[in-house]
């Protein structure tokens, strides 16, 4: 178990912009900083970061959280897992207290099959640096292929004697259990006893966003008709192959900064560009592109370069999955390499400037290069090239963008020799029976229509709501983003003049509550408010990280669910509307009194309901305690809607 001072150390020193740019791009907006939700689906950025504060929210789907809690919820890790993950990231030396046999019997079955293919990655690399049939075989051929040592030890690759189980004995005799073995997928279930999958071959370590090894192509050096050239781990609770993309570990960082990302299809691919300089590049791994792999992409970049080492007819069988990126709202270019080169050769042969140079000027718009492909392929056959011409309206009608679909329809329409209004009105054909085919895919088609004696329980939700929950989250709200702040209050001294009394937000919330004997009916609300009545008493008030890297997570999960973050209209916004919005700290004041008079008002409220409740349980000896108790109430509320109705005035 993490102690706690290693765990504060941690909070302290971690930087939430920097722990999220690992995963997507994000763009400054003000204070903050807005990205694409890697949560759910969006096409206008929603996900909101605030380094101030060190949390996030999305204001799509209302995710929200801290450092840790990103971790945690973005690569399933528990909360131990995400701190020493954050940990290693910024070299905190982690001290742990020792576990129970409880703690450590609550390890995850996720967690044990990470450990196991960290512990196989480590032994594949051994075996290729230290191991002498390792050495001979391995290690000689990522030298021929002109990859240095630093490579070699940076993508972590290795080499698997080809022995039958000697891995699989080894990590049993290690403590690592043969059920692990079996689902990672490393060993292999035969007639007698288990054997290593990929024997006899060299390793690629598969990663994942954060560097966790998932799985791993074994390539094989010797010719034998009977095996296949290469193995990849089989899919697991860990490793799903249409969601990862080799090297994105490597190129994330590489593919924010060019905003671009170079598409290619091997292992080798990979890491030759890499070497040569090129390392915002990632592969498919050999598999169709899926749509989890273009979101993967779209997280960090809206640009992606194909890089092809076939001639222009192979591209056709990809033509699916280039529609799809450009469906997702993405730009797509591709490359092709002369012939019988691929990019892993091509960069091996060429000094790093000349390939650069040659991929910027090779580099082509995929949907200009589909539209002369299409066209020359149709020659001078009609129903060619009404096919063809049906395949390019498809293509464009995908595309998001409307500025970007019309300088399409412009340029194919020249290239086409079709009349550019023609090609309009088929694109935005297409367009509508998408969308409609789309609308049509939402509408549950089997489901009845309620009868009206239904709407019984509906008309029940609309009644007034009786509870506090609203009023008291509000209360809770402004202390935690303004209790620090200060409100003015004017007033005039028994000589008639004008003083202004500064008080702490916190300070008068607390006193107007405590003079009324307030009790939050939520108990989360209730420790939230005891925390800055007690720092009121001890003169320190409690800061944002207090509550935001709070031991309990419920606590924590509320007030990043409540925090506000700033400058969340563009300033262009502002021009264009042409209206000016207060922000909430010029009208803090009028907040913070309004609020509290309104919570008051709520609880009088709900004291009145109980009391004509008891009224009409009451026996006649006690009517007339109640009914005076009742119009204490009355006026009670009169005078707090006559002071938050002099508020209301103000604002």
């Amino acid at each position: 178990m993490i102690n706690k001072q290693t765990i504060q150390e941690i909070f302290e020193t971690v930087k939430v912009e920097e722990v999220i740019a690992d995963f997507i791009s994000l763009k400054k907006r003000g204070v903050n900083y807005i990205g694409s939700c890697p949560f759910h689906q969006e096409k206008t950025p929603s996900f909101t970061v605030s380094p101030a504060k060190g949390i996030y929210k999305c204001f799509g789907c209302g995710k929200a959280g801290n450092s840790v809690n990103f971790i945690m919820d973005h690569e399933q890790y528990s909360y131990p897992e995400a701190l020493r993950y954050l940990a290693r990231k910024y070299n905190i030396e982690i001290e742990e207290e020792e576990q129970t046999p409880d703690q450590l019997e609550a390890i995850s079955e996720t967690e044990s099959l990470f450990n196991l293919s960290s512990y196989a990655q480590k032994y594949f690399s051994d075996i290729l640096w230290e191991n002498e049939e390792g050495q001979a075989i391995g290690l000689s051929y990522f030298r021929e292929r002109a990859f240095s040592d630093a490579i070699i030890k940076k993508f972590q690759l290795g080499f698997s004697p080809d022995k039958p189980d000697v891995f699989t004995q080894h990590a049993l005799s290690n403590g690592y259990q043969i059920k692990h073995l079996l689902k990672t997928g490393i060993s292999v279930s035969g007639d007698n006893k288990p054997y290593d999958r990929f024997r006899g071959r060299v390793i690629f370590p598969i990663h994942n966003i954060t560097g966790r090894v998932l799985g791993f192509g074994g390539r094989i050096l010797r010719k034998d008709n009977n095996k296949a050239k290469y193995v990849n781990s089989p899919e697991s609770d860990i490793y799903s192959k249409s969601k990862v993309l080799y090297g994105l570990y490597f190129a994330k960082n590489a593919i924010i900064s060019k905003d671009n990302c170079f598409l290619v299809e091997g292992y080798t691919d990979v890491i030759s560009l890499f070497q040569a300089g090129v390392e915002n590049v990632v592969a498919s791994s050999g598999t169709s592109l899926t749509t989890e792999q273009i979101k993967l992409i779209k997280r960090y970049t809206r640009n992606v370069t194909i890089l092809y080492d076939g001639d222009p007819a192979g591209i056709k069988a990809a033509f699916r999955g280039i529609d799809m990126i450009l469906e997702e709202g993405m730009n797509v270019r591709i490359v092709f390499f002369p012939e019988g080169e691929d990019p892993d050769s091509f960069a091996r042969k060429n000094e790093s400037d000349e390939l650069k140079e040659f991929i910027t000027k090779q580099a082509q718009d995929f949907v200009k290069f589909k539209t002369e492909l299409l066209l020359k392929e149709a020659a001078n056959d009609p129903i060619k090239k009404s096919e063809s011409l049906n395949v390019i309206i498809q293509t464009i009608a995908i595309i998001q963008s409307n500025e970007t679909r019309n300088i399409y329809i412009k340029e194919c329409s020249e290239i086409l020799d079709l009349q550019e209004k023609h090609l309009f009105n088929a694109v935005e054909k297409v367009r509508t029976q998408n969308h409609t085919k789309k609308i049509k895919q939402k509408i549950d088609v089997d489901e009845t229509i309620p009868e009206i004696k239904d709407f019984s329980n509906i008309l029940k939700d609309l009644q007034p709501e009786k509870d506090l929950s609203a009023q008291e989250k509000e209360i809770i709200r402004l202390l935690l983003n303004f209790g620090q702040k200060e409100i003015i209050f004017e007033y005039k001294d028994e000589n008639k003049r004008d003083v202004l009394n500064p008080v702490v937000v916190a300070v008068y919330i607390a006193s107007s509550l405590l003079d009324e004997e307030y009790k939050f009916s939520d108990p989360l609300y209730q420790l939230i408010f005891d925390e800055y009545v007690s720092g009121i008493e001890k003169g320190a008030l409690p800061v944002d990280t207090f509550f935001i890297n709070h031991e309990n997570a419920t606590i924590s999960r509320l007030a990043i669910e409540l925090f506000n973050f700033e400058n969340q209209l563009s300033p262009n916004w502002f021009d264009k509307h042409k209206i000016e919005v207060p922000t909430e700290l010029e009208v803090l004041k009028q907040s913070v009194e309004s609020s509290v008079f309104s919570l008051l008002i709520k609880k009088v409220d709900q004291m009145i309901t109980e009391n004509q409740k008891e009224l009409g349980k009451s026996s006649e000896e006690d009517v007339s305690t109640i009914l005076t108790k009742h119009k204490k109430l009355l006026e009670t509320r009169s005078e707090l809607a006559k002071m938050l109705g002099n508020i209301i005035i103000l604002k």
